[in-house]
């Protein structure tokens, strides 16, 4: 794997700039995937580094540039000011829900497949939902734009 990573990303920047948008995130998954470190071999790697929790990124990060990861939820901590920033109290409210849930469980709890699910355990109905948030566009919106701050390189 060493090796082999500069062939998915060939720099820190690149690689934060793939991970922060849901879709390059599970694209370039796929591609690991596909090069034959799945799920699997990646858990596995970061039990071997001691970074069970911390995200995906931080082990990728860890394996191609030699940066010690950082947990999860130090992630969500050091980003919450800029994530929150320009949101009203009910975006702010769901996002520190499905912020919870990615502390809790990992990476996966921020593709766009698991929003639906997130609004449903959330309001109990993606009607409701969208009553609360705004629309389904404007909830989409949010919930990819803010993930960005979560990759933003630390200031130094």
């Amino acid at each position: 794997m060493f090796g082999t990573l500069p062939e998915f990303f060939k720099n820190e920047d690149e690689l934060r700039k793939i991970w922060s948008n849901p879709v390059t995130c599970r694209t370039l998954l796929e591609k690991l995937e596909s090069a034959g470190y799945g799920r699997e071999e990646l858990n596995t790697l970061q039990k071997l580094i001691d970074a069970e929790k911390s995200d995906l990124f931080d082990v990728l990060e860890y394996v191609s540039f030699a940066m010690k990861p950082i947990t999860r939820e130090t992630r969500v901590a050091q980003a919450q000011s800029k994530i929150f920033k320009d949101l009203d109290s009910k975006q702010k409210e769901f996002l520190d829900f499905a912020l919870s849930k990615y502390i809790e469980s990992g990476v996966e709890e921020l593709d766009q497949e698991k929003l639906p699910g997130l609004l449903t355990l959330k309001y109990q109905a993606i009607r409701d939902a969208e009553e609360i948030l705004g629309g389904v566009e404007n909830i989409r919106t949010t919930f990819i734009d803010f993930q960005k701050y979560l990759y933003e390189k630390a200031a130094a």
